[in-house]
């Protein structure tokens, strides 16, 4: 077998010794790799591919782990992490036991921060740089930022401060004009001109021409960086200069994918004592072609074809709870012409594709922009629209501030549906949907469903719309339990379970996907001799008063969750039974207070004793230390 320049790299050091004729080869051979083993483990794919050249060109310049490299989102990152000693392990990525895909501190030195979430990395990397500022070291810092996440709100905020602040530090702007589905905004506008202004780009060049032939590029490039809003204003128009305005030197559009002119850009600017904006276009999906014509699907795909690119895993039997909350709200926006549906750049994952085509003028996507998706429902409710929101449980959290003082205080009539909520899967720790029951059931006059099946959610979804006010519906990311879909939808009567199973021993009262899991426990218990009621609480708020005082009549209570423990629906259930004054003996079983790492999510479930056997083995332990 021939030897690849991959096979001996070790470390980033490696990459100093190549020329970029040896980088181009080492990038086809990333490719090879990332697309190989993406090919079994599922993966980020088409953003990785993209971001290939940018990774070896940063890597080959900058001295990891002193300088610092950040990422934003991580899943352009796993360039990075087969060329920081990962390529034995790569072949594990995104595998319970394996590596994370995601950068991971625990996994690397490499690894600064765990990127899961967008629009953070400017405001660590100043933070790194404020850091060696005030320790009078010399390190590097290396941002590298999506042109979707830079539509964050958060990464607003840090541009302003950088812009303010003027310490060194260096923005690697990947513009490939996709999120996970198209980028909105006046952010892309003004980047689409950037990328097609021939005025801005021969501007750029002339400019940078003068600095290259000056002699002194870092303090000559400073000097420009400190006059930029007024020598700019003579150059080019105003509306192609908004990182410029913010005091920040901007490059003018560069080929993402050469890597000659990514090292030759980015060693100049690594020499300036100002922030300083790279400006690379790239494709996302490059050098695989199924990606490049479909990169919202290989965004976040599973195990595909590398010939094909087609899914190898076969339709499940049930549809998802995803595609089930789509069709439901469009049956829903027919009915009512109030209804709005509101997404944060996840038009595919959360359902609204079909919503967005039937009904395009009451479609909105922010954006990578959680907090102002969730003010900007406030907004459509006091103008009497019914506002849906719908956001990962994972993603919902950056805006908690918003569903607090914006849509619960007034009262609004808003409907949050948390999609992937409890465990994901394979990506782990920064996905994981662990705590919407805790920080939506604490909310005052907001109203928490938790579905156990597909039929279920279509009477969530309708109940909530019919009553109004603040509404949570939390459901699991994939399929759905297989059962009919109702004809009409029902108004679920508030703070009401069903009941699914009798018995006199013990009482389970279960929240969403773990009813069925507690139906399993149930049958186990049996066979050894307990009975065990099962209850499908519905309401993670209100809760059911009646159905606990039923349950505390039991020998044992216990609540399963699909979420933290801490602040979560079980401790809910102890604070009524303390209100009522029962002494019942209880156990609370969810999530500990711990992060859980990546991996199927039967597997983790397994784990963490929230399947059917390991549910039905805590409460054979627990009544078997009760009868001792």
């Amino acid at each position: 077998m021939e030897h690849r320049i991959l096979d001996m790299v070790s470390s980033p050091a490696d990459l100093k010794v190549l020329s970029n004729e040896e980088l181009a080869i080492l990038a086809r051979e990333v490719r090879e790799e990332i697309i190989t083993v993406t090919s079994e483990t599922g993966g980020h794919v088409g953003s990785s591919l993209g971001a290939v050249e940018i990774i070896l060109a940063v890597h080959s310049l900058i001295n990891c782990p002193k300088d610092k490299f950040v990422f934003d989102v991580g899943h352009q990152a796993y360039a990075h992490k087969l060329v920081t000693g990962r390529l034995d392990q790569f072949k594990t990525l995104r595998t319970y036991g394996g590596l994370s895909g995601f950068p991971k501190p625990g996994e690397s030195p490499c690894d600064v921060h765990p990127s899961g979430h967008a629009s953070d990395s400017l405001s660590v990397a100043l933070g790194l740089a404020k850091a060696r500022d005030l320790s009078g070291t010399d390190e590097k810092v290396v941002a590298l930022i999506g042109d979707a996440a830079l539509s964050g709100g958060m990464a607003f905020e840090a541009l302003n401060h950088i812009g303010q602040a003027q310490t060194p530090l260096v923005i690697i702007l990947n513009d490939n004009e996709m999120s996970i589905s198209r980028n909105v905004g006046a952010l892309m506008k003004h980047l689409g001109y950037m990328r097609a202004s021939s005025q801005y780009r021969q501007t750029r060049d002339s400019v940078q021409e003068v600095l290259e032939s000056s002699g002194a590029l870092g303090t000559a490039l400073a000097n420009f960086g400190r006059n930029v809003k007024e020598s700019m204003k003579q150059f080019v128009l105003p509306r192609a200069m908004i990182f410029e305005q913010l005091g920040i030197l901007c490059t003018a559009p560069i080929d993402g994918h050469d890597i000659g002119a990514l090292r030759e850009t980015l060693a100049t600017v690594l020499a300036t004592d100002a922030p300083v904006l790279m400006h690379v276009v790239t494709r996302k999906g490059a050098g695989y072609a199924p990606a490049v014509r479909e990169p919202e699907k290989f965004h976040g795909i599973g195990p595909f074809n590398i010939e094909t690119g087609e899914l190898k895993k076969k339709p499940a039997s049930a549809p998802s709870y995803t595609s089930v909350f789509g069709k439901a709200l469009i049956e829903e926006a027919r009915r009512d012409d109030r209804i709005v549906a509101i997404t944060a750049a996840m038009k595919d994952g959360t359902g609204l594709s079909a919503f967005a085509e039937a009904f395009p003028t009451r479609f909105i996507d922010s954006g990578i922009a959680e907090e102002h998706a969730v003010g900007l429902a406030s907004g459509l409710a006091v103008g009497g629209m019914k506002p849906v929101v719908a956001i990962y449980s994972t993603f919902l959290q950056r805006a908690l501030d918003q569903l607090i003082i914006n849509n619960a205080l007034p009262n609004l009539d808003v409907v949050f549906a948390i999609d992937r909520a409890g465990i994901v899967g394979e990506d782990g720790p920064t996905h994981h949907g662990m705590f919407d029951l805790a920080y939506t059931r604490m909310v005052p006059h907001m109203r928490v469903l938790a579905p156990s099946d597909e039929a279920e959610l279509v009477h969530a979804l309708h109940t909530a719309l019919a009553l109004g006010g603040p509404f949570a519906i939390r459901y699991p990311r994939g399929s759905a339990e297989g059962v009919p879909l109702p004809d009409e939808p029902e108004v679920l009567e508030v703070g009401r379970a069903r009941v699914m199973r009798e018995g006199s021993d013990v009482a389970i009262l279960a929240f969403g996907r773990m009813v069925s899991r507690a139906r399993g426990a149930a049958e186990l218990l049996a066979a050894r001799g307990i009975e065990a009621r099962v209850v499908d609480m519905r309401w993670a708020k209100p809760l059911d008063a009646d159905e606990i005082a039923r349950a505390a009549q039991t020998r044992l209570v216990v609540t399963v969750e699909g979420g933290i423990c801490a602040g979560g629906a079980g401790e809910g259930v102890l604070a009524e039974l303390s209100r009522q004054g029962s002494d019942v003996p209880t156990l609370v079983l969810g999530i500990p207070d711990t992060f859980v790492p990546q991996g199927k999510a039967d597997l983790l479930l397994h784990d963490l004793g929230l399947d059917a056997e390991g549910i039905a083995a805590s409460i054979t332990k627990r009544l078997n230390a009760q009868d001792k």
